[in-house]
C-alpha cells in the first residue's frame, strides 16, 4: 500500500480515511509512515502545508479517520495515532451486551469500549464515532434501548447504526439455514430504527444520513463526500476509486495485489464507466440517503408521486425532496418509484 501511495500524482484532497478492514491492527509506526507518505505526495488547497517531515503539522483542518476495534485501543496506541495525525476514530463497538458480542465473535467486551473511548480522549482525540448493530435475532434478547443509553453515556460525537443483514455464504447465513438462529425480523428492524431516531435526537444528535447521526459540527466529512458524488481515491486490496464518471476497484486477494505493486503493474482489477442514466439514478439515490435530499427541479417533473407524501415517507420543502425516517426504511422502493415516474415523463 505504501508503494501504491508512492505512485500518486499531486492531487487535491480534503479527507483521509484508514479503513475498512482493521487498520488498528497495524503497528503505530506503520500508520505514521503511511500518513507521511500520503501527506508528502498530495496537497490540500484548504490547508497550509507547513512541515512535510511531520504529518501532524503538515495538515491543518483535515479530517483523518482511523477505524479501530476497541481491543486495539491502548493509551500508548492512541497517543501514537494522534502524533501521526489521526484526529478522528470510528470505533467498532457493535453492542454493550457481552452475550451479544460473544455471539458476534467479537474479541472485546462492553467494558473495553469505555476504556477505549477514555484512552482516545486522554490522547487528545475528541472526534469519536461508535458503530452499533440493531435488529438482532429474538433469541439473543438484546436490549436495544440499553445499548443506546450506554453508548450515549460515553458522550460520542457521532454514531453509525447498521441493521443486521444476511449476506449469502456467511456464517450467519449458514446458522440460519441449519436452524441455529433466525433471520432478522423486519418489524423489529423498523421499530428499533425509529426508536434510535427518537432517542438520539432527544440527546442532541441529528441524522444527516440514513445510518449516521452526529452532534453539531461532527458529521463525517469523508463519508459525506461519497454521498455527494465527490471523486475519491482508494489504496489497498479491494479498494475502490471514483473520478466522477468511472469507478475502479483494486485486486481483492492480498498476494495478487502485492505482486502487482512489486512488479510495477497497476493493481486495478476492473472498472466501469457510468452511463448518464446510471449517474442520474445514483445521484437521486445518494441524495435521498441524506437529510438534504434532492432538488425537485432536478427530477425533471412537477412533483413526486403524491402517495409518497401521503404515507409520510417524503416531505417537499423549499424545492427539495427529503425522506422521513419512515421513508428511509423504504429508500430503495422510493427511488424506484421516482425513477420510473421520471422516465415516464
Amino acid at each position: 500500500m505504501l508503494k501504491e501511495a508512492g505512485s500518486l500524482e499531486k492531487v487535491d484532497f480534503e479527507t483521509i480515511y484508514l479503513g475498512g478492514g482493521t487498520p488498528s491492527l497495524l503497528p503505530s509506526d506503520a500508520i505514521a509512515r503511511l500518513l507521511h507518505e500520503l501527506t508528502s505526495r498530495i496537497r490540500n488547497p484548504q490547508s497550509e502545508i507547513r512541515n512535510r517531515s511531520n504529518p501532524q503539522s503538515a495538515i491543518r483542518n483535515v479530517e483523518i479517520t482511523l477505524e479501530a476495534n476497541p481491543e486495539d485501543v491502548t493509551p500508548d496506541h492512541a497517543k501514537a495515532w494522534r502524533a501521526s495525525g489521526i484526529n478522528r476514530v470510528s470505533l467498532g463497538a457493535q453492542s454493550f451486551d457481552d452475550a451479544v458480542l460473544k455471539w458476534m465473535h467479537r474479541s472485546h467486551d462492553a467494558a473495553r469500549i469505555g476504556a477505549a473511548v477514555h484512552a482516545l480522549r486522554g490522547a487528545g482525540i475528541e472526534n469519536i464515532s461508535l458503530d452499533l448493530i440493531f435488529a438482532l435475532p429474538d433469541e439473543l434478547q438484546r436490549d436495544w434501548e440499553r445499548d443506546l443509553d450506554m453508548a450515549l453515556a460515553l458522550r460520542p460525537e457521532h454514531l453509525s447504526l447498521y441493521g443486521l443483514t444476511v449476506e449469502p455464504r456467511t456464517p450467519l447465513d449458514r446458522w440460519i439455514s441449519r436452524g441455529a438462529t433466525h433471520a432478522p425480523d423486519e418489524e423489529r428492524y423498523a421499530e428499533e430504527y425509529l426508536f434510535a431516531h427518537r432517542r438520539l435526537m432527544a440527546d442532541g444528535f441529528f441524522f444527516y444520513e440514513v445510518s449516521n447521526a452526529a452532534r453539531d459540527g461532527f458529521r463525517s466529512q469523508h463519508n459525506s463526500a461519497y454521498w455527494s458524488g465527490k471523486p475519491y481515491r482508494g489504496l489497498g486490496p479491494a479498494a475502490h476509486s471514483f473520478d466522477g464518471t468511472t469507478r475502479r476497484w483494486n485486486l481483492r486477494a492480498w498476494e495478487a495485489y502485492r505482486r502487482a505493486i512489486a512488479e510495477g503493474r497497476s493493481p486495478i482489477e476492473s472498472e466501469e464507466a457510468l452511463t448518464d442514466e446510471q449517474s442520474e439514478l445514483e445521484r437521486i439515490y445518494l441524495g435521498l440517503r441524506t437529510a438534504e435530499g434532492v432538488a425537485v427541479a432536478a427530477l425533471r417533473r412537477p412533483s413526486p408521486p403524491p402517495y409518497l407524501a401521503a404515507q409520510g415517507w417524503v416531505v417537499e420543502h423549499n424545492g427539495r425532496l427529503r425522506c422521513t425516517p419512515e421513508g428511509w426504511l423504504r429508500l430503495d422502493s422510493i427511488v424506484n418509484e421516482i425513477s420510473h415516474d421520471r422516465a415516464a415523463h
